[in-house]
């Protein structure tokens, strides 16, 4: 696994920065964007102070916020350096975690879980996208029997837990 560092984080990478309350800028930073980002690096990660998390660039770094935000608004977030993965990876170290309550999909990074069926990065964003789209329509669910909230949870939850496609999954509870 790659190594990153203050050089090379923001080269198509992905992170999860918890949001921190209790860290105050240096006078001196590391660095600022176009965008007014500002960066400060220490021996063990990053701290972000930014208004915009999601799409950065070139990379996808979500903030893992104490409190429901809404970009715009600026939130500092950190992030160790080895939270960073490279998104162009091959390795398969995503998985989906879902939330039925809310009808959410997120993408989280781990390697060290052994329980969880685990993605390369755009396989995960395939299966984000259309887990969104099974949540937000139901007109798919007019040729199954079982009860749309039944059957959105049996067939997600295979989908997030198997290398089939959902094609093939909609055709076994068919």
């Amino acid at each position: 696994m790659k190594a990153y560092n203050q050089s090379n984080f923001f080269k198509h990478t992905f992170c999860e920065f918890t949001q921190t309350n209790d860290f105050s800028f240096p006078e001196k930073i590391n660095y600022k964007s176009k965008s007014e980002s500002r960066y400060f690096y220490t021996e063990e990660g990053i701290y972000r102070k930014s208004n915009h998390w999601g799409r950065v660039a070139n990379c996808r770094w979500k903030l893992i916020a104490k409190e429901d935000y809404k970009n715009q608004t600026t939130r500092i977030g950190f992030a160790k350096w080895n939270d960073f993965y490279p998104i162009h990876s091959k390795e398969k170290i995503f998985f989906i975690d879902i939330n039925f309550d809310k009808k959410t999909a997120e993408i989280k990074s781990n390697q060290k879980t052994s329980t969880t069926h685990l993605f390369n990065f755009s396989e995960a964003i395939k299966r984000k996208k259309q887990i969104t789209h099974l949540f937000k329509e139901s007109k798919w669910a007019n040729y199954f029997e079982l009860d749309i909230t039944a059957l959105r949870y049996a067939i997600i939850s295979e989908y997030i837990h198997s290398d089939k496609t959902l094609q093939e999954i909609k055709k076994a509870h068919s």
